[in-house]
């Protein structure tokens, strides 16, 4: 079992900025990428962004140029740094661990953005 905790949320202005940290605990060495994504309301779960163990990223069209996602292997935790924020990035931000079999999720993370 792998344990997901997020944090990191709140609310923010527009043009603003914030910084998710996914922290992962138990059987870690079976995940081999990490990433974020969310979930406006009522509109599907989407992809925001993940990161292989080797460094590799992959963004959404709709965050490239705004978010960056990292990793630091030695804390086992991915963080996703949000800049300019738009009302449309509104959403819960779940943190997602792939690896073989069905992924982890965390518990998610409310993020506002007011216009």
């Amino acid at each position: 079992q792998v344990q997901l905790v997020e944090s990191g949320g709140g609310l923010v202005q527009a043009g603003g900025s914030l910084r998710l940290s996914c922290a992962a605990s138990g059987s870690i060495f079976s995940i081999h990428t990490m990433g974020w994504y969310r979930q406006a309301p009522g509109k599907q779960r989407e992809l925001v962004a993940t990161i292989a163990k080797g460094g590799s990223t992959n963004y959404a069209d709709s965050v490239k140029g705004r978010f960056t996602i990292s990793r630091d292997n030695a804390k086992n935790t991915v963080y996703l740094q949000m800049n300019s924020l738009k009302p449309e990035d509104t959403a819960v931000y779940y943190c997602v661990a792939l690896r073989a079999g069905p992924p982890y999720w965390g518990q998610g993370t409310q993020v506002t953005v007011s216009s």
